[in-house]
């Protein structure tokens, strides 16, 4: 009897493909920790349940307790619960896998030294944890599950158009443009407009975040600083240019303000210092320090010395009403948290600290690697403007808007990506003025992806998946959820999406779409989604 496939299996089997190739290498080193024991259960007992009329057959007479086959099936059912709690303990950030497997694989290879994704506090006087190794980019070029050899050829250009173009001429997205490349090889597959230069959006912080990591490194760290001028008597807080600083109790892996002011105390304390004056020194960056946009709850006064990104709610993501001069507040907060353990501080006024001045104590941010990943995940507008700044910094451009910009461009050149027609006026896409190409956008997802460029893989990992982290939670609810890991970008009359997809045929793709002028913003978030999730359940292979 032929049994029918049930419609739930047919749309379920290409996801518990991809669980099973993640979890597979668990569940070979878990049988092969219990292969031993059940070995030697199996010959204690195989006597016992031996038929009469056969010496040594595996076979258990009728009624008889079972034998191998019990052991057999208990083991099979100990490694589905094992990687059912494997998943489970990886939660949605790692629901496919890949990030676990790849870091495994890492391990194995003894990969040399890389980025932090998770870490612990980095504070002063005590070393940050040495980066975990990062597994290198050649291992996600051949996709989920997949090897070099056993990755079936990649996807044809007229099979593409045949399965996009239709999807992409909705009239939900105005005017458009996009590219698909094949990651290992950096071939473009498919594009329309990939050329033209269109308002990218949040997708920026992709550009941003490859000329950060570039720039800087992936195990970079951003430091605030508490300094003392011992002729004034003057404690100067000294902004390093971190919005990641948190005067929250539970800092995690955040740079503390609480921790900041304790050893600060202690530092004064040794001296035989109990009452300073207080300044903060914003010097670092340069420039005016409202967005274009203007004041808007997406994002604070760019300054390099804020605490909780300037938030008024317990907030660590998305819109919210910010403080009014976040560098004034951290330094209160910090004048408070001073005066708790036991020194007097006077209200905070803006200052420069001098070349005399002795430091007190530092906190570091978590690694510029985590940094990048958050800023992706969350589209942190925040987070993206300080990069660009940080980047400026490093290329001895000044640090504003016009230089971050600037040198996020030259950066990009420098690593011989396609700059033409790009026009990057901030690091976080929130102006409406800024312009890339789809063929930019693939081309930074390749370079991520590079075996050359290890250090930019916190931009593959940093991507939202789809219908489980950051901008993409709500949606890919049915078709390509936990397969799309993609940048969106909204801005009115502005919808945009880039990232990869790994295709029926085990490929990895970059793709980039990109619409201007739209009117409908729902209506076009949905068409880019359902190109998305068709270029995922394609194979495309004339």
């Amino acid at each position: 009897m032929v049994v029918p496939e049930l419609r739930p299996w047919r749309a379920a089997r290409p996801h518990v493909v991809r669980f099973a190739s993640a979890v597979r290498p668990r569940l070979t080193r878990a049988a092969e920790t219990v292969r031993p024991r059940l070995a030697r259960i199996a010959a204690a007992t195989a006597p016992r349940f031996a038929r009469p009329d056969r010496p040594g057959s595996p076979q258990a007479a009728r009624g008889a307790r079972p034998g191998t086959w019990l052991f057999t099936a208990t083991a099979g059912t100990a490694g589905l619960a094992l990687a059912a709690g494997v998943v489970t303990a990886a939660g949605p950030w790692d629901s496919s896998g890949q990030r676990t497997a790849e870091r495994d694989r890492a391990v194995a290879l003894q990969a040399a030294r890389g980025t932090d994704h998770g870490g612990v506090r980095a504070n002063a006087g005590t070393p940050p944890r040495g980066p975990r190794a990062a597994p290198p980019a050649a291992s996600v070029l051949t996709g989920l599950g997949g090897t070099a050899t056993t990755v079936k050829s990649a996807p044809g250009g007229k099979a593409l158009g045949a399965v996009l173009d239709p999807l992409l001429s909705s009239p939900a997205l105005g005017r458009h443009a996009a590219a698909v490349l094949d990651v290992a090889t950096g071939e473009q597959l498919y594009g329309t407009g990939s050329a033209d230069a269109l308002t990218p959006a949040s997708t920026t912080k992709i550009a941003t975040a490859v000329a950060a990591l570039s720039a800087m490194g992936a195990d970079h760290r951003l430091t605030t600083r508490a300094v003392y001028e011992p002729d004034t008597k003057e404690v100067v807080l000294v902004g390093g240019g971190d919005p990641t600083l948190t005067a929250r109790k539970k800092a995690g892996d955040l740079a503390s303000l609480r921790d900041l002011a304790e050893r600060t105390a202690a530092a004064l304390a040794g001296q035989g210092v109990r009452e300073v004056t207080l300044s903060y020194d914003t010097t670092l960056y340069q420039g005016a320090t409202i967005h274009p946009i203007g004041i808007n709850p997406n994002i604070a006064a760019v300054t390099p010395l804020m605490a909780d990104e300037a938030r008024t709610d317990d907030s660590t993501s998305g819109p919210a009403a910010r403080i009014a001069d976040p560098a004034a507040d951290a330094a209160r907060k910090f004048g408070d948290l001073l005066t708790e353990h036991g020194v007097k501080a006077t209200p905070p006024g803006p200052s420069k600290a001098t070349t005399r001045a002795s430091t007190l104590a530092t906190v570091s941010s978590p690694p510029l690697a985590a940094l990048v990943e958050r800023m992706l995940t969350n589209s942190d507008n925040d987070l993206a403007e300080a990069l660009a700044r940080h980047t400026a910094l490093a290329a001895g451009e000044k640090p504003d808007f016009a230089g971050g910009g600037a040198a996020i461009t030259a950066r990009l050149k420098q690593l011989g990506l396609p700059v033409k027609g790009a026009d990057v006026k901030d690091g976080s896409g929130l102006d409406r003025r800024g312009r890339l190409t789809a063929g930019l956008l693939t081309a930074l997802l390749a370079k991520a992806g590079d075996p050359a460029h290890p250090e930019l893989r916190p931009v593959l990992t940093g991507l939202p998946v789809a219908g489980f982290t950051g901008t993409l939670t709500g949606r890919y609810a049915e078709g390509a959820a936990g397969v799309v890991r993609a940048k969106t970008g909204t801005l009115t009359g502005v919808n945009t999406l880039a990232g990869t997809v790994v295709d029926t045929s085990g490929r990895l793709l970059a793709f980039a779409f990109l619409a201007n002028d739209t009117t409908n913003p729902t209506a076009a978030q949905g068409a880019l989604d359902k190109a998305a999730t068709a270029l995922a359940a394609c194979g495309c292979r004339l």
